[in-house]
């Protein structure tokens, strides 16, 4: 647990000091240390965060490539392959590269090999939903799916089945899912994609990141709305806005172990807390956050959104408007 005034900073491992120091390795150019935390790795949720994260750091250096050209039959290094490959062609699609087709194609390939090596690992299926999001004019047939319940609208459905038989209620497959919603554009699709987290929340279990769900469209739609107003701050203390951060708050936070609540979805419920203006309970969250800020979602609240020295100061004031409140008297 932080102790009060510790000073915010955005790091991908969060809590996982083992994970930290594995990228410290991996961007000296070495890969071992990955490797063997990836062999010591047995969960399915810290598999699917450590390679994400690991990936991450590994997309711009040959790292991977080098593990693979010494142990090509090492079903880590092949899904490390993918990830890396996945994480590339999503880079190349926000830079509108020229080479983002053949990118995608390249990590389709090693997703589907990843597959094949590692059967019962739901990371090459996460990887194949990550990549149905640059799929736009839904020319796959697997992106065009039919749902597993009304309302919801077709998509990869069958890619998030197989993520799910192998590891239920994965929490980055739900996010790919929902990402390939949002990405569709209009104001009806995140509509459907509201309808999609809340089908998703309701199916999970108690404790599952998957309650969290519905905050991230919640900032999704204030960010379409124009963001940042004070009339569009009514968006966080509206009802269903309060009912909603509530729920999070008992049916994940409380119930979740500390070790599996990722730094992202704390940073959205403490945001959504305080902007319902629960600040006690928002303050609670702020404690398990500590200093591992994440960008997202204070960034839609600064006056620029791409600016992260003003994301972290709306963090700042949110933090110490909290912890001030905590501490008042009754």
């Amino acid at each position: 647990m932080a102790r009060d005034g510790a000073r915010p900073a955005y790091d991908p491992a969060g809590h996982d000091s083992a994970l930290r120091a594995a990228l410290q390795d991996l961007r000296t150019g070495r890969w071992m240390a990955m490797r063997d935390l990836l062999a010591g790795t047995t969960a399915g949720w810290q598999w699917t965060r450590r390679t994400q994260v690991l990936a991450a750091a590994a997309a711009g250096t040959d790292v991977v490539r080098a593990w693979r050209a010494e142990e090509p039959e090492n079903a880590a290094a092949a899904v490390m392959h993918a990830r890396v490959a996945v994480e590339r062609a999503l880079r190349a699609r926000r830079e509108r590269h020229l080479r983002t087709h053949q990118l995608w194609i390249e990590a389709w390939d090693a997703s589907h090999i990843a597959s094949l090596m590692t059967p019962e690992d739901a990371v090459p299926w996460v990887c194949l939903l990550a990549l149905a999001s640059l799929d736009e004019e839904l020319r796959w047939e697997e992106h065009r799916a039919a749902p597993p319940a009304p309302m919801l609208p077709m998509g990869p459905w069958g890619l998030l089945a197989e993520a799910d038989r192998r590891d239920p209620h994965n929490r980055e497959a739900y996010h790919r899912m929902l990402q390939f919603l949002c990405s569709r554009g209009s104001s009806g699709r995140l509509a459907e994609a509201a309808g999609y987290a809340q089908w998703a929340a309701a199916s999970a279990p108690p404790g599952s990141a998957l309650h969290v769900l519905p905050l991230y469209v919640r900032v999704e739609r204030y960010r379409r709305a124009g963001g940042h107003g004070a009339a569009l701050d009514l968006h966080w203390v509206a009802q269903d806005a309060t009912r909603e951060a509530h729920r999070v708050l008992e049916d994940w936070f409380e119930q979740a172990s500390e070790a599996e609540r990722s730094p992202l979805d704390l940073n959205h419920l403490a945001h959504a807390l305080w902007g319902a203006q629960q600040f006690r309970d928002a303050a609670r969250v702020f404690a398990a956050i500590g200093p591992y800020y994440t960008p997202l979602p204070w960034a839609c609240r600064a006056a620029d959104p791409d600016d992260r020295a003003l994301a972290l100061e709306v963090f700042r004031r949110a933090r110490a408007r909290c912890r001030a409140a905590a501490h008042a008297p009754d």
